[in-house]
C-alpha cells in the first residue's frame, strides 16, 4: 500500500503551508498510544513515515516546537506559523532522527490515499475503535523487519547508511 509512486499534497487548516510528499512514504502507522491521543485530541495519530527530503514545502513556513514524547528523548513538531497546525514530526528515532519525518495523514488533500499499514500501541487503543481484521495490529511497537516491504526496508537502511557517513 504505502509504496505507491506518486504524489501527494497536503496542507494546514489555513492553507498558508503547502507541502508535497515526491513519493510514496515507506510506510504508515496508525498509532493509538495516549501521547498521539493527547496531542491529535482524538483517538489516533496517522503517521506517514518518509524520508525528510522527500517533503517539498511549497509555500507557507512552518515553526518546530520541540515537545515530550514517551520515549523521554522528545520529538520535533513541524506547526504552521499561523494557524498551529501540527504537519509533520521528527522523533529519535532509531537513530536518523530528522532523516525521516512522521506526516500526519489528516493534512493530506486526500488522507484515505494512505490507509494505515499497521496499528500500533493498541494496548491502549480506545474501546470503540474497531480496527480492520485486513490490518496488523500490535499491542505496543514492531520489528520493522516484520512488517515492512522489502523496498521500505531498503529505503530505511540507506538513511541508517547517510547517518553514518555524517558522524
Amino acid at each position: 500500500m504505502a509504496l505507491q509512486e506518486k504524489y501527494y499534497e497536503g496542507r494546514c487548516t489555513c492553507a498558508s503551508v503547502r507541502y508535497r510528499l515526491t513519493s510514496g512514504p515507506m510506510f504508515v502507522h496508525c498509532c493509538h498510544c495516549s501521547w498521539c491521543q493527547r496531542e491529535s485530541g482524538g483517538s489516533y495519530a496517522v503517521n506517514a513515515l518518509i524520508e525528510s527530503d522527500r517533503v517539498e514545502l511549497l509555500t507557507g513556513e512552518v515553526d518546530g516546537v520541540q515537545t515530550p514524547s514517551n520515549s523521554g528523548k522528545g520529538q520535533l513538531v513541524s506547526r504552521c506559523r499561523k494557524c498551529r497546525v501540527a504537519l509533520w514530526s521528527h522523533y529519535a528515532y532509531a537513530g536518523i532522527g530528522e532523516a525521516v519525518r512522521f506526516v500526519r495523514v489528516g493534512t493530506l488533500d486526500e488522507p484515505s490515499s494512505l490507509p494505515p499499514d499497521i496499528h500500533i500501541f493498541t494496548s491502549s487503543k480506545q474501546p470503540w475503535v474497531v480496527l480492520d481484521p485486513g490490518v496488523p495490529a500490535v499491542p505496543e511497537y514492531y520489528k520493522a523487519a516484520e512488517y515492512w516491504p522489502q523496498a521500505s526496508l531498503d529505503r530505511r537502511v540507506a538513511l541508517f547508511e547517510a547517518g553514518r557517513e555524517k558522524q
